[in-house]
C-alpha cells in the first residue's frame, strides 16, 4: 500500500495542499517548477495583464505537447503495421 505524503504545491504564486501517494511526489514538484518557468517567460515575452491568461497558454502548451507525441506515436505505430504488413506478405508468398 502505497504512504500517503501531505504536500504543498506553488503554482503562479499561489500554494495548494495535496494528499498525492508518495511514488507521485517528484513528478508533481518537477511539473510545478516546469510550470513556474513557463509561467515567467510568458510575463517576460508578452503583454500578460491577468494570471489567468498565463496559467491557460500554460494548460494549452502541455497538452498540445501530448497531443502532438499522441500523433507522432500513432503515425509511428502506422508506419510499422505497414511495414509488417508488407514482410507477412512477402514470406506468405514464400511458405
Amino acid at each position: 500500500m502505497n504512504e500517503k505524503l501531505k504536500i504543498k504545491i506553488s503554482i503562479a504564486d499561489r500554494v495548494y495542499p495535496l494528499t498525492v501517494d508518495a511514488t507521485q511526489e517528484e513528478g508533481l514538484r518537477s511539473a510545478s517548477k516546469k510550470i513556474d518557468v513557463m509561467i515567467k517567460q510568458f510575463e517576460e515575452n508578452y503583454a500578460v495583464r491577468d494570471k489567468q491568461d498565463v496559467l491557460a497558454m500554460c494548460a494549452l502548451q502541455f497538452a498540445s505537447k501530448v497531443e502532438q507525441e499522441q500523433i507522432e506515436t500513432n503515425e509511428d505505430h502506422e508506419e510499422s503495421f505497414e511495414r509488417l504488413k508488407k514482410l507477412n506478405d512477402l514470406v506468405s508468398k514464400y511458405i
